[in-house]
């Protein structure tokens, strides 16, 4: 899974700015912009998508450690937020609360795994974008 190419696409048409989303997998998603901005509000803005693959991918990799453990996690909640971009850099704040009889070993053990989700290492390692245009 290491060499994988994975590929988001977004195309949209004159819709302002209901945009259709499509994965390598294929799943379908909507992004859009709230209504004071001109978009009709029918999904998430685009920087909502970050927010929300930072949680999911948190609360996944936790899962994933407490089951491999066979710790006693009921439930995971993780709220990811962020101020708006300053043009400097952009912070996320990531709280995590645990449903279940977790001790103090276990907790910090949880922190350190949460940071190593696989979203958090992409947004905390450098990051490069290399964009191409084609008119047809």
């Amino acid at each position: 899974m290491e060499n994988q190419i994975f590929t988001a696409v977004a195309e949209i048409g004159n819709e302002h700015y209901l945009t259709p989303l499509t994965n390598t997998r294929g799943h379908n998603l909507v992004a859009d912009e709230p209504a004071d901005v001109g978009g009709t509000d029918q999904g998430p803005r685009p920087g909502d998508f970050v927010r929300m693959g930072l949680a999911a991918c948190t609360a996944i990799t936790l899962r994933m450690y407490a089951d491999r453990k066979n710790w006693p996690v009921e439930k995971i909640k993780v709220k990811v937020s962020n101020a708006p971009f300053d043009g400097r850099k952009t912070v996320f704040h990531t709280e995590i609360e645990i449903t279940g009889k977790v001790d103090e070993d276990q907790r910090a053990r949880l922190l350190q795994i949460a940071k190593l989700c696989p979203v958090h290492k992409m947004l905390t390692n450098p990051i490069e974008t290399e964009t191409t245009l084609t008119v047809v």
